[in-house]
């Protein structure tokens, strides 16, 4: 049904010439009931097939424990709305994909191995590939009836990720295919590169097709001589880029493919728009890159808007209409375009209708029972404990202490210190703008100097280190990125050497929806001792509730806060911070209902609740 030509000049469909025309969609990166409305606006500006990441990590949280069912993780599903909607479908399911994701997808629980190798072959580390042969199998099955081949829509199986610009390993990619082929999967398969990077590493499989990079119609002209026979497409058309924390532009750059989509057409050459509708990174899932030059960690923002000419939340741009028309010049009269779905209700409150958060239940008093400390010699990072994303708490007492110099190796990635319960300031491990680091006092990326403070009863000083594990590196050498505290704490007092600093106590805080779910509110601040103590201690959970007669897309605008989490009716929506550029978190209204609605604020700084205003856009 679906082929390559034997000159490799043209992929085929029922034996003709087919030019595949494609938008990446994240099915992770989209509330469930929203897929159909995004598959129709896909098809609208006139594309016939959809791509797709499979994000390993969002399906096996914990190993061996696989979800492809619960709110938007049912892939199957996904792909059989394409088939409905009479759209084709280009499935990539890594083991990795980057996509700005965290860790580019792979599981977390893989680094709890100290000295594991990510992306390679059995023969450097068994224990990689084993863990990716349970997910293939897992997934495999799904998949199977879904394929052209088997009357399904899935035309091909990308291998892998852009492992050109990782490195040279043929066979890992061999392996790979053979994974799939082992459970009667041997459908088309087709790699994903630059085309430097394509032909320095080799990073092509044998009988697959190539896809490009930052492809355009001269690059392909370019590969089918390097590689005659072999079918090429521009495999991710970018029309934006990533956005970091403590960029200057929301959108980063975006870019007008209008004269790159006038060739594609012209030549009938195939396409992916990378992404066509990036949708959002919602709790933890953004990930991170480290910057080349610097080796600065540099974090991704909770949207994943993209420049995409279908934004977060929907609504087709000016690129979308400019985009289409050029599509649509060159369709057949009998394959006109489809129409334009309609723009989904959305809801606004601003000004004094603005949301007004309560101070509701004190992190300090809704702590988890801790690890016992003989298992903390060395503060470790939070993978060695089992857990993969939220915070950590680090506890240390100090005797004889009075003030000094806290040093810690790495942190990753933010830190609040806390000395006899009170702030000493914070520690990140992102570069900041100047105003930021002196309004919440934080010193650098691995040093603190901490105040005096009083003994409690005991003779001892609580020392303190709230550390949150922001987006794993998706991209790059940097993959193996553990959270938490990486190395020893040293303390240098002002009449000693520095010396290091060992039994700690450890106290995990997931911040998943079970935790969020059990917390206990501060009903009076003054009803125990251990209240009147954190009342004026950073790290609050705020809470707001939201009357509705009818629901809708909105943004909640987190412009008065200073650095947290929102959840909404127990749905995590993402990561704020106030050195921006994002400064509202997308809430669609799926995870909305008439009546009333819960917001819960979760800030590591802010001691007082400021408004949260509703928006209809991200602008």
């Amino acid at each position: 049904m679906f082929d390559f030509s034997s000159d490799g000049k043209d992929f085929l469909l029922h034996g003709q010439p087919f030019q595949i025309r494609s938008g990446e969609l994240h099915p992770a990166r989209i509330p469930r009931p929203y897929w159909q409305h995004r598959i129709r606006m896909t098809k609208a500006m006139g594309m016939n097939t959809i791509a797709l990441y499979v994000m390993w990590n969002y399906h096996e949280a914990r190993p061996g424990e696989f979800d492809f069912h619960s709110e938007n993780r049912d892939i199957e599903a996904f792909i059989r709305l394409c088939r409905d909607e009479q759209m084709w479908v280009l499935l990539r399911p890594g083991p990795y994909v980057c996509a700005e994701w965290d860790l580019g997808g792979l599981p977390p629980w893989l680094l709890a191995e100290p000295d594991i190798r990510l992306r390679t072959d059995s023969k450097t580390d068994p224990r990689y590939i084993a863990a990716v042969a349970r997910y293939v199998a897992a997934l495999a099955p799904r998949v199977a009836p879904l394929l052209a081949a088997n009357g399904g829509p899935v035309l091909m199986i990308q291998i892998e990720n852009e492992f050109g610009s990782y490195g040279h390993n043929p066979a890992y990619l061999d392996e790979l295919c053979a994974l799939w082929r082992r459970h009667g999967i041997d459908a088309p398969f087709y790699t994903e590169d630059g085309l430097d990077q394509l032909q320095k590493n080799h990073s092509n499989v044998p009988g697959g097709a190539i896809a490009l990079s930052n492809g355009d119609a001269r690059q392909i002209h370019l590969a089918r001589e390097a590689y005659p026979g072999v079918p090429v497409m521009a495999g991710e058309v970018y029309p934006g880029w990533l956005t970091h924390w403590g960029d200057l532009e929301m959108q980063g750059t975006a870019y007008d493919l209008s004269s790159t989509l006038q060739a594609f057409m012209r030549e009938r050459l195939s396409f992916n728009l990378y992404v066509i509708h990036g949708g959002t990174s919602f709790g933890f899932y953004a990930g991170a890159n480290v910057d080349p030059l610097t080796l600065d960690y540099q974090p991704d923002i909770t949207s994943y808007d993209y420049s995409a000419p279908i934004t977060e939340q929907g609504v087709a741009t000016p690129k979308f209409h400019a985009y289409r028309r050029i599509i649509g010049s060159y369709l057949p009269p009998e394959s006109p375009l489809c129409e334009i779905p309609d723009q989904l209700p959305t809801v606004r409150r601003s000004g004094r209708h603005a949301l007004q958060p309560v101070r509701w239940a004190s992190l300090w008093s809704n702590l988890p029972a801790p690890l016992p400390v003989d298992q903390t010699v060395e503060p470790m990072p939070f993978e060695h404990y089992g857990q993969s994303y939220g915070l950590a708490l680090y506890r240390k007492r100090l005797n004889g202490y009075d003030g000094g110099r806290l040093t810690i190796d790495a942190v990753h990635d933010y830190a609040t210190v806390f000395v006899g319960g009170q702030y000493a300031g914070s520690i990140s491990r992102t570069r900041v703008p100047p105003s930021y680091a002196q309004s919440v006092r934080l010193a650098g990326h691995t040093a603190l100097e901490l105040p005096p403070a009083v003994p409690d009863q005991n003779g001892a000083v609580l020392l303190e280190i709230l550390v949150e594990g922001m987006g794993r590196v998706n991209y790059g050498p940097h993959l193996e990125d553990r959270k938490g505290i990486i190395g020893s704490v040293t303390l240098q007092d002002l009449a000693a050497q520095p010396h290091t600093l060992t039994g700690w106590e450890v106290t995990l805080l997931p911040m998943d929806t079970d935790y969020i779910g059990r917390l206990k509110p501060a009903s009076s601040l003054a009803e125990t001792v251990e209240t009147v103590e954190t009342a004026e201690k950073a790290g609050w959970f705020y809470r707001a509730t939201l009357e509705l007669d009818a629901i809708g897309d909105t943004y909640l605008d987190m412009r008065h806060w200073i650095k947290g989490l929102v959840w909404v009716n127990g749905h995590a929506l993402g990561r704020y911070w106030q050195i921006g550029p994002q400064q509202r978190l997308f809430c669609p209204a799926p995870w909305l209902k008439p009546g009333e609605n819960t917001i819960t604020i979760f800030d590591l700084h802010q001691c007082e609740a400021m408004p949260v205003a509703l928006e209809t856009t991200l602008t």
